[in-house]
């Protein structure tokens, strides 16, 4: 089932275009990765499907109906980048106020706070001030409120930024529990490694266009195909000729991706053209492609930006 759609949205701010036409769709139960540099149009997009930026044009339908009938979007939940807690209130009085703001009151409020607690695993620390609590357990807290109505389309801005390793892990679980439950999950990461483990499909947005949709498989195969690629850290800035010279290579900065079928054949050529020009190597790498080495090569950049 089909939980968003979205068609020919764009939205401008004076001269800066921030969405050119986005069409993209988000099925019910999927994780779908939206990925994008820095002023690429990603918060524009979430913001407009929240409905604090409204588009110049284009339509955008939750489950059929357009967002801007009343009670469409009561289907969304959102979390937010930025911890939104009262530090000074526990775990526990954090989710009471936030399902009071829903409209919750009596036995639903108390059920609400419990199904959050256990959601964030914080049935041990639920009588604590959230000042006290490392930034992961922040993160877990802050997913829970989120989601405390149960929505059915969930959008969450880089819910891992900050925590630690297992924390990370227990959010993971807390997302796949949600899209087993059936939510449509728009997720927005500057980490590969997660959009790669949790995201059914990706969208790829630059400079408000959308440039590329797919499962990471297909992503792979219609741009750096399905060889190796070997990875090359410089001593210094590459020079862009060296791309040049050598065809399918992408130079980001002191790095390069070179996409080849016959890594043995190539690598003596890429290093005796970077001997050529002088640029001595740190590293090398021989590696299969994955997300990052799609991101670059549609555009020209790493997501680190």
């Amino acid at each position: 089932m089909v939980a968003v759609e979205i068609r020919g949205l764009t939205k401008s701010f004076g001269a800066l275009r921030a969405l050119a036409g986005i069409d993209l769709t988000l099925d019910a139960g999927e994780v779908l990765g939206l990925l994008g540099p820095n002023g690429a149009g990603k918060s524009t997009l979430v913001r407009a499907l929240m409905g604090r930026v409204r588009p110049d044009s284009g339509e955008i339908r939750l489950f059929g109906r357009p967002s801007g009938e009343a009670g469409a979007r009561d289907v969304l939940g959102y979390v937010p980048q930025e911890i939104a807690l009262y530090p000074v209130l526990t775990a526990e009085e954090n989710l009471r106020v936030f399902a009071r703001f829903l409209g919750l009151a009596g036995e639903p409020l108390r059920a609400a706070v419990r199904r959050g607690i256990e959601f964030a695993n914080l049935a041990d620390r639920a009588g604590e001030p959230v000042e006290r609590f490392s930034g992961g357990m922040k993160r877990r807290l802050n997913l829970a409120i989120g989601i405390l109505d149960d929505p059915r389309v969930v959008l969450l801005d880089e819910p891992t930024v900050g925590v630690d390793p297992q924390s990370r892990e227990r959010i993971y679980g807390m997302i796949g529990e949600l899209a087993t439950r059936g939510a449509a999950i728009l997720y927005t990461t500057h980490y590969m490694e997660e959009a790669e483990r949790l995201c059914d499909r990706v969208a790829v947005i630059d400079h408000g266009e959308l440039i590329a949709v797919g499962t990471r498989e297909e992503l792979v195969r219609a741009t750096v195909g399905a060889g190796r690629e070997i990875v090359v850290t410089a001593e210094r800035e590459i020079p862009a000729e060296i791309a040049a010279q050598l065809g399918a290579a992408v130079v980001d900065g002191d790095r390069l991706r070179l996409a080849t079928s016959e890594p043995a054949v190539a690598i003596p050529r890429l290093l005796a053209e970077l001997e050529r020009c002088g640029v001595g190597v740190r590293d090398l790498e021989l590696v299969t492609p994955g997300l990052q080495s799609v991101f670059l090569h549609l555009t020209g950049r790493e997501l680190r930006e």
